[in-house]
């Protein structure tokens, strides 16, 4: 009996350990994910309340199910298979050619999205100061141009916390627009009709399957290499699970608070400072300033990405590049506006996705066909 003592301790201290590691994950998911899009509302505004209950129910329990799937499939992945190089995630679901091919295109992916970033801070500054776009754009590429040619790794980790705060105070925000919204959730259906709102897709299914999509395109090389640090493959799938959960409902109720004030939000660069203004200018003040502070967070590691994945971090020559990306960056993030570099950024990369999407299914289906007895 005492021999045996011991034995029923170590699982349970093994498995309170992993539980702050799988949060941390989770944490991740979510800070990564928020961005732009997420932080300003305008993505929840065009991918989910657009098509009202629909969107927002529909929509939103399709990308609940098949975000969490991703998340899940992504960190248990590099967990278990630890990859010379996060790249080839798309390698080992997509074959050589197809995964050359997703390998690439996610690169030119993850460079359109930091000009949306760009696109996004200018927005900000034009709609919430009253400041030039320029100034809030470049402004922004500069900051983080800085940050990937230094490599200030530690100011990024200690501002990425902010991430789970943006989306508490985000959620916050939505459920006090579900609270005080003008026109409430069933008025603010009833108007989607007269109004013309800019949605991802033609119906809310596909652009469910698209906001996975571009989604996807961000996390995969990221959540591969972040499994490779997961020391079991619960821990890596716990931390899937709760991120991808956490942050598909945080979209449904931040979704539910725009739709019921959808005639104050319908034609906004940025739907969240709108809510937030409508409790208090001091609220939304503050609230501005995390939004800026979430875009560069994201926009570091997407800057990142695009100058380590083929040149030497800290050489000349990457060095140069980086600053070269920011320029051209925020040449194209600063021509169209926020909104619109949303729509065709991310649904037209969210709609390349799909494909990838599609292949992981295959994969894991036939993974567990492998699997079951004879």
């Amino acid at each position: 009996m005492t021999d045996a003592a011991p034995t029923r301790i170590r699982p349970r201290t093994a498995r309170s350990r992993s539980i702050p590691r799988a949060l941390t994950y989770a944490g991740a998911i979510i800070a990564f994910l928020i961005g732009s899009g997420f932080a300003t509302g305008q993505e929840i505004l065009q991918y989910f309340t657009s098509y009202g209950y629909a969107g927002l129910f529909g929509t939103g329990l399709l990308v609940l199910v098949l975000m969490t799937y991703v998340c899940v499939e992504f960190l248990t992945a590099g967990q278990s298979e630890k990859f010379d190089r996060p790249s080839r995630i798309f390698h080992y679901y997509c074959g050589r050619h197809l995964g050359a091919f997703f390998d690439y295109f996610s690169i030119l992916f993850v460079f359109l999205s930091f000009t949306v970033m760009v696109a996004g801070a200018g927005a900000v500054f034009q709609e919430h100061y009253g400041l030039s776009k320029y100034l809030g754009g470049i402004g922004l590429a500069v900051a983080v141009g800085l940050t990937v040619w230094f490599g200030l790794r530690g100011l990024v980790d200690v501002i990425g916390k902010i991430g789970p705060l943006i989306v508490v105070i985000a959620v916050a925000l939505g459920i006090l627009g579900l609270i005080r919204g003008a026109d409430g959730v069933a008025g603010g259906n009833a108007l989607l009709p007269a109004l013309e709102l800019t949605q991802a897709s033609s119906n809310w299914y596909l652009s469910g399957l698209s906001y996975v999509g571009f989604c996807m395109l961000w996390l995969a090389a990221f959540l591969t290499a972040l499994g490779t640090t997961a020391r079991s493959r619960r821990e890596a799938s716990t931390g899937g699970l709760v991120g991808g959960i956490a942050f598909s409902l945080a979209c449904i109720v931040v979704g539910l608070g725009l739709l019921a004030s959808i005639s104050r939000v319908n034609g906004t660069e940025i739907p969240m400072l709108v809510l937030a203004s409508d409790f208090s200018p001091l609220l939304a003040s503050g609230f501005s300033v995390i939004i800026l502070a979430g875009i560069y967070t994201t926009a570091v590691p997407l800057l990142w990405t695009v100058s380590s994945r083929f040149l030497t971090e800290k050489t000349r020559a990457y060095k140069a590049a980086t600053l070269g990306l920011a320029a051209a960056g925020t040449l194209i993030g600063l021509v169209l506006p926020f909104s619109q570099m949303v729509n065709i950024v991310y649904v037209v990369n969210g709609y390349v996705g799909i494909l990838l999407l599609a292949l992981m299914l295959v994969k894991t289906a036939a993974r567990l066909i492998r699997h079951q007895p004879a």
